[in-house]
């Protein structure tokens, strides 16, 4: 199991505004203008919180979009909106680990998943883009409790308006 953050913060570190909303992202680019295509196809599993899912529910094929992974979103819902995407609750640590061993698993937005998955030094490897827009106050991607984690630098890119660091364990 590899278990992969792919995602975009503002030059400030925020992955969405003080209100969640991530607008200033999509007026800033779109995924054809990123490696989104190339790390999706490698990927097995996503695993995302309900405010990531809440704002990627009603996006213009969304189903097709994430169609060929399965799609586990953390919620204390029974069903959600999207039929391919399978409402989980628990323990964030403990039900990743129990998922297979040979998947590729993408951690999609949300800092409450990764700040637990930080605590247990489960990441192995951020995607992290950056775009060029100050927010100023927002949802910050890193809020995990253990202070000092370091990670070798893998790559760096640029896609029109974003660059993108791609760090390893």
């Amino acid at each position: 199991m590899r278990i992969y953050f792919y995602g975009c913060v503002s030059m400030d570190g925020y992955l969405a505004d003080k209100d969640h909303k991530i607008d200033w992202l999509l007026e800033t680019g779109t995924t054809e203008e990123t490696n989104y295509d190339a790390f999706y196809k490698r990927m097995d599993i996503t695993v995302m919180g309900k405010r990531t899912f809440d704002d990627i529910a009603d996006m213009d094929g969304i189903e097709s979009f994430y169609g060929t992974t399965e799609n586990y979103v953390f919620t204390h819902a029974d069903s959600l909106s999207v039929k391919n995407f399978i409402p989980i609750s628990g323990n964030v640590v403990e039900r990743i680990k129990n998922m297979p061993q040979d998947k590729n698993i993408w951690i999609v937005g949300g800092n409450t998943i990764l700040a637990e998955l930080l605590d247990h030094d489960m990441i192995d490897e951020f995607y992290v883009q950056v775009a060029p827009v100050l927010l100023g106050d927002g949802i910050p991607l890193f809020t995990q409790k253990e202070g000092v984690k370091r990670f070798k630098l893998k790559e760096v890119h640029q896609f029109g308006p974003f660059a993108e660091m791609v760090f390893e364990k």
